[in-house]
């Protein structure tokens, strides 16, 4: 991500400004956020809604920032049409238009925000750019990006934190991310994943490395380092405040005060890395790279780059347009109906629990019997998808923390389910009377999937393709004990009996 620039133009005096220049340019990317508002909008509306990523705010003034630091290579450097950088703007902007359909919105913002460094490539040109590499690509880092690492890093910090406390000699009994010390309980949650530490520590890290070192080697180092740091200082934060909560009996450290103690913690870490690798610091630029700092702007003649920026304009320009003609021709507006469900059996009531899934436009679900086993069915059906009502989203859960169940563990598996493959999800969910072992995957397009990123693909493909956009999340659910088979059993003996009068179910609802 990091490019070297040459240092001997940080040294020069400031060249003139070319004000028609800039003027095309700074056109040329408000256009682009007109093109694309909905996709900027969405960026401002997580940066609102979560505290993960308000740094969000910071970045394009950061970036504006590091462009007035450099902006003597104006005077230094002409502006030279770099055309190929069209090609380079259609695959953003496809990229953009396959993200929409399968409503990817995180991809979505990326080819957006990518597309402004391309614009300023197209229009500056190869050198005048690449002297601004750095401040172009740290705009990406204004993508609200990083919700897909919080489970990872939930069950790191869990596998951290009980090995540390029995490596100190505390007997811990573990559930999933949920572990029980002689005086209290705990469970690993979002809050505690340290997806907050790791946004920070990498976007300050590439900065400080960017602004502190000449080096590429240096450079890649201290991002590195800006990476691992995190994660394990979260984990020792985690284990300490473990510690001082069995410690004082469960007096401290078990309310906001755990929060407190974790950004302190937190901030002490970071000052600690930034003290240690100002010790490296490059400061000078290096003396050999004084040859390469070129003529004076005013020595080479600029070429015309009003046609390029008009080009790069129409490239962005038909991608919004495609998808407009998308959606009208894949809209359906029939309400959608699962009532004609025929399956083996009845049910004898609701459901244990009602999944946290965004808004579906039905639902079909309750409570049966298979091998003498409680069967708990959810179907979740979606049509027309958008904002606030997606199948495949990372809020969308299997559990109901409202309700008092949360999920605890999950893992990839596949069945044979009356002479089918079907790969699926395992869950374990910790209910308020007992364990539960939920089976869920998804119907995308006619096809049972289990992995959210291939449906997003068949999803799009379906879109784009004219299909339309319906789909639906499949949950079946029993009470588990110690012997996980007995369950799984009871859990294929439903689905033997009833996944071919589900499917028939959804390919009904998509043909009304």
């Amino acid at each position: 991500m990091l490019m070297n620039e040459h240092p001997a133009l940080a040294g020069a005096a400031p060249g003139r400004l070319s004000v028609p220049k800039i003027g095309i340019l700074v056109a040329a990317c408000v256009a682009l956020l007109l093109l694309y508002w909905s996709t900027a909008a969405s960026m401002v509306a997580v940066w609102n809604s979560s505290e993960t990523f308000a740094h969000g705010y910071a970045i394009v003034p950061i970036s504006l920032w590091l462009i007035w630091r450099r902006r003597e290579v104006f005077g230094r450097i002409p502006a030279v049409p770099y055309w190929p950088a069209l090609a380079v703007l259609a695959l953003c902007g496809a990229g953009w238009l396959l993200a929409r359909a399968g409503e990817v919105q995180v991809v979505m913002q990326y080819a957006f925000v990518a597309m402004f460094p391309v614009v300023a490539l197209a229009v500056l040109g190869r050198r005048l750019a690449g002297a601004l590499a750095f401040p172009l690509l740290f705009l990406l880092f204004a993508v609200p990006f990083g919700e897909v690492f919080v489970q990872p890093l939930i069950n790191f910090t869990a596998d951290f934190t009980i090995a540390m406390v029995r490596a100190t000699g505390i007997p811990v009994l573990r559930n999933g991310t949920m572990f029980e010390l002689p005086t209290g309980n705990w469970s690993v949650v979002e809050a505690c994943s340290g997806v907050r530490y790791l946004i920070s520590s990498i976007t300050l890290g590439c900065l400080y490395a960017y602004l502190s070192y000449r080096s590429t080697t240096r450079r890649a180092l201290f991002i590195g380092l800006s990476i691992v740091v995190p994660i394990v200082a979260n984990g020792l934060r985690a284990y300490m405040i473990v510690m001082i909560g069995h410690m004082s009996g469960m007096e401290l450290a078990t309310g906001v005060d755990h929060l407190i103690y974790g950004w302190l913690f937190f901030g002490l870490v970071m000052f600690i890395m930034f003290w240690i690798g100002s010790y490296w610091r490059e400061d000078d630029a290096a003396p050999a790279a004084a040859a390469v700092a070129g003529r004076p702007a005013g020595a080479l003649a600029a070429r015309p780059i009003t046609g390029v920026a008009i080009a790069a304009l129409l490239v962005a320009a038909l991608w919004p347009a495609l998808g407009v003609v998308s959606d009208k021709a894949s809209y359906n507006p029939a309400p959608v109906r699962l009532d004609g469900a025929r399956l083996a059996s009845t049910p004898s009531g609701e459901a244990a629990w009602k999944p946290e899934f965004l808004a579906p436009d039905a639902a079909l679900g309750g409570r049966y019997t298979a091998a003498g086993a409680p069967i708990h069915l959810n179907v979740l059906y979606y049509r027309n998808q958008g904002p606030g009502k997606r199948l495949i989203s990372s809020v969308n859960r299997v559990d109901n923390r409202d309700a008092k169940f949360q999920q605890v563990g999950s893992s990839g598996r596949l069945e044979e389910i009356g002479g089918r493959k079907l790969a699926l999800r395992e869950t374990r969910v910790k209910g308020p009377d007992g364990n539960y072992l939920v089976w869920h995957w998804t119907w995308v397009d006619g096809q049972f999937i289990a992995n959210d990123y291939l449906g997003k693909l068949r999803q799009a493909q379906a879109k784009l393709m004219m299909h339309g956009d319906d789909g639906a999340a499949l949950m079946v659910a029993t009470p588990v004990g110690e012997q996980a088979d007995t369950a799984r059993a009871a859990l294929r003996t439903f689905l033997a009996a009833n996944l071919a009068p589900l499917q028939a179910t959804l390919e009904a609802a998509r043909e009304h």
